[in-house]
Parts: C-alpha cells; structure tokens; sequence
C-alpha cells in the first residue's frame, strides 16, 4: 500500500496539528449533538409488552433487571429463515464487552428477534454470546418500534422504516436500537431509537479502522468483507 504525499516529519506534525484542531471542534459538535439527544422528550409506553425467554415469559419491565434504563436491540432474525444477518452479528460482537461495563452504569440490554426461543438460543450458542436475548414472536414490540411492517402496509405503501427516509416493499425483519427509562413507581417511557446508520455507534471495530489509511476498506461496497465471526 502507497500514499501520494509523504512529507518529512516538520511537515506531517504541521498536518496533523491542522486536523487536530478539526477533530477538536468535531468533538465539540458530539457533546453538544449527545446532549440535545439527553434532551429529547419522553412518551410513557401504555402497552404491556411480554416476551419469551429461555425461563419463560418476561415483560419489558422486567428485562430492566433492576436498572433504570434499558437499550434494546432489534436482530434481523426472520421466522421461517436460516440467515443470520451478517451486521447484526457484527454489532453483537461487541455486546458482552461492553455490558460488563455500561451495566454499572445503571444500563441493562437486551436483544429481540421474532423467532422463537429455541432459534435464538442456537444462534447464541454458536456465536458465544450471552447477552439477554428474548423472542417477540407473540408481541407487537417490533412492529411499534419499526422495524417490522405487516403485507398490507407494504402493499400500501405505508411501510417507512428509519423515521420514514426508507420505503419498505416487503415484510421483512430489520434492525434498530431503542432507548427506555423505567421510573420509581415502574412506569415506562422510551426515551431515542435509532435506525441504519445510526447503530455504527455500536460498532468499535469501525471505529479503529476509521483511523487507518485504508478506513474501513469497503471496497467492493458497505460492510463487504464483514461475515459472522466463525467464517472468517
């Protein structure tokens, strides 16, 4: 691998100086975006959410697990389907690490897919993972955070998906991450969700490669060369 410029070393720190001080008012744009993010109103949930997981039932409040806040993850599992979506996999490759630490800051997370119990646990098994991972099979959870739209919707036209920036043609599982606060007396509220793009956030390993020459080396297109972690 070649580069076009290569300067002496005066000049590189002259260079890097420049972009540093572009990466500083960057970071100054991220505080401040995160904090109108903080800022954004809440709606309190009406809707008894239950799930199943491999004990049995659980409701969305209990999937807190006696934290205050909860972030969930929508994995593209579809009934009836043997895939595994790749970028799912790549974001829940960083889970478990990071749990362990955001869990002490008053955070829980769990994952949702449609698909029954028994798929999800064989999913898990095979990738290591051990995050909580629940089926919405019988719930309308995905349905109402939007990443899934019924055959009527689609054939309307009514299927919008990322805040209505994508037109969805058919019924298909898709991936989101939400934001809910439980307060003291165990109301609930969904507080952010986010959608496409928006989950890069989660993806550490796209961030060490943003640093290098090659970036995130997508050549042949987005996330090209990205498998589930036993088929490299």
């Amino acid at each position: 691998m070649m580069h076009d410029v290569v300067i002496s070393r005066e000049d590189w720190l002259s260079a890097r100086k420049a972009l540093l001080d572009r990466e500083v008012e960057m970071t100054r744009q991220l505080d401040a975006l995160r904090a109108e993010r903080r800022r954004l109103p809440w709606f309190r949930l009406e809707k008894d959410y239950r799930f199943e997981g491999p004990e049995g039932v659980r409701t969305l409040s209990d999937l807190f697990d006696g934290r205050s806040q909860l972030a969930v993850y929508n994995f593209m599992l579809s009934p009836g389907s043997d895939h595994i979506c790749n970028g799912c996999a790549f974001v829940s490759d960083h889970i478990d690490a990071a749990r362990r630490h955001f869990e002490q800051g008053d955070l829980s997370f769990a994952a949702v897919s449609r698909v029954p119990v028994d798929r999800i646990q064989s999913v898990k098994t095979r990738m290591g993972w051990t995050f909580p991972w629940v089926s919405s099979a019988e719930s309308d959870f995905n349905h109402d955070f939007g990443v899934f739209f019924t055959e009527e919707e689609c054939a309307a036209g009514e299927a919008r998906y990322n805040y209505g920036k994508s037109r969805i043609e058919n019924p298909v599982d898709l991936f989101g991450v939400s934001i809910f606060v439980k307060d003291e007396g165990g109301d609930i509220f969904h507080t952010y969700s986010t959608y496409q793009r928006g989950a890069e956030l989660l993806i550490g390993a796209f961030n060490w490669m943003d640093l290098t020459p090659k970036g995130r080396n997508e050549g042949d297109g987005i996330m090209s060369w990205v498998k589930l972690h036993d088929q490299y």
